[in-house]
């Protein structure tokens, strides 16, 4: 907030906005609401999500759920120049890999991850999750070495997606409430910006129990020593923290 030519009245009433609306809450919304222009409140709503991004250094224990997914426009949707400039073969072609962990009954961790191959998902789980810890993934091949620190059980999608204890339907919610998020409100994310989105809805989700004046509260303590510039922001300057978590 510092220099902000934005009031600290509209200030409150952005952070209190976004981070008690399920959906998320659009900068068009924004401007209307607070009568700030477009542009301002996009501004103002990135410096807001760097405050909503909460990183801890403590692993989960498990139960743990690992799952990944793809974050992008649909082929169908788009212009037929961008559609050949950036999709070539399928599944996941053109889109953003994210990777997501959720502890049962617990928190969600995402990330945007250059791609879903092996090496690249161990270093994330073994990052964020306890050795020897109860991991439930689907049948992706990349999980296959998982066994050999974790007490790793697989649902096989192509079978079944609930066996007993044994299936992914907790991260799957997640990315529901992301994926809805993001078409609904949001509409086009850019590929740059995408883990901000992630850590706004993270946020949300691991603070889901709480009433919406203490998810207010810790928000706005969030913001201390973090700063996020317009240059940051467009890519003319080094994003301002961490771009997973």
């Amino acid at each position: 907030m510092e220099d902000s030519p934005i009031g600290l009245d509209k200030w409150l009433s952005a952070i209190w906005l976004i981070v008690n609306a399920k959906n998320g809450i659009s900068s068009y919304e924004i401007h209307r609401g607070l009568g700030i222009t477009q542009k301002s409140a996009w501004f103002l709503l990135h410096r807001i999500r760097a405050a909503m991004q909460t990183g801890t250094f403590n692993k989960f224990m498990g139960p743990v759920e690992i799952d990944e997914t793809f974050i992008g426009g649909l082929a169908r949707n788009m212009h037929r120049a961008d559609k050949a400039r950036k999709i070539h073969g399928t599944g996941g072609a053109g889109k953003v890999a994210v990777m997501g962990l959720l502890e049962r009954h617990g928190e969600v961790r995402t990330m945007v991850v250059p791609n879903v191959r092996r090496k690249t998902l161990e270093e994330h789980v073994n990052n964020h999750v306890e050795v020897g810890s109860v991991v439930y993934s689907d049948g992706l091949k990349s999980y296959g070495n998982l066994a050999n620190q974790f007490v790793h059980s697989v649902i096989d999608h192509a079978e079944k997606y609930v066996e007993g204890n044994i299936h992914v339907n907790g991260i799957e919610n997640f990315w529901s409430l992301l994926k809805r998020t993001i078409k609904g409100t949001y509409v086009s994310v850019e590929p740059y910006h995408l883990f901000r989105y992630l850590d706004e809805q993270s946020f949300r989700f691991n603070n889901r129990k709480v009433k919406d004046s203490d998810r207010f509260i810790k928000a706005a303590q969030n913001i201390t020593d973090k700063r996020v510039t317009y240059k940051q922001l467009t890519g003319k300057e080094p994003a301002g923290y961490e771009t997973s978590h």
